[in-house]
């Protein structure tokens, strides 16, 4: 059990660094406030660990036999992550209608399986206790990636605040949109030629 220490750190520097999670959560904080958030924290906070066990059970193995599967999964997940930031940057602001979107995100965020495949792949050893590694794994993760989430959320809060006038907070929408859309470049420069 040594490598909680390892995987503890990697948990906290994968989940509290810039993403596209961390990035919907920051928008959906400074437009609805942390209560109307919650949702969404919760969302990913679970679904990932959830990720990390299905990827060590077998997700990660088929996306090697099948890569097919991975990359129809990577174009979902980028077409997502482009209708989220344009969602975002159509937002009115104050908190009206606009984008706050549900648990499904995590499962298209390309990060997010970068981050389980890598969390898997570096943190587990062939052997007895495999099973244990994937399930110690999701529990870090779980309980490292509520805090995280929620630091970028009451960022978000903030921000929200500061921004009272719309135009502000239209323009934040915008940049933060923005920030979505570039977190995409590394994915679309791994499928060059």
């Amino acid at each position: 059990m040594e490598f909680i220490a390892p995987v503890l750190s990697f948990a906290v520097s994968t989940t509290i660094t810039p993403g596209p999670n961390n990035v919907m959560v920051t928008a959906s904080g400074a437009n609805f406030g942390y209560r109307r958030t919650l949702r969404h924290i919760l969302g990913i906070s679970l679904g990932f660990p959830v990720m990390v066990v299905a990827v060590g059970l077998g997700l990660g193995g088929l996306f090697q036999a099948l890569p097919e599967v991975h990359i129809v999964l990577k174009f979902l997940g980028c077409a997502y992550i482009l209708w989220m930031a344009w969602k975002i940057a159509a937002a009115d602001g104050m908190g009206g209608s606009g984008a706050r979107p549900g648990k499904p995100f995590t499962w298209v965020n390309p990060k997010a399986w970068v981050m389980a495949v890598g969390a898997i792949t570096a943190y587990t050893s062939v052997g007895g206790y495999y099973y244990l590694e994937i399930a110690l794994i999701a529990l870090i993760f779980l309980v490292v990636c509520i805090p995280s989430i929620s630091i970028w959320t009451l960022f978000g809060v903030g921000i929200g605040r500061m921004l009272t006038a719309r135009k502000w907070l239209k323009i934040f929408n915008a940049a933060m949109a923005l920030l979505l859309v570039a977190s995409l470049i590394p994915v679309f420069l791994a499928w060059g030629p």
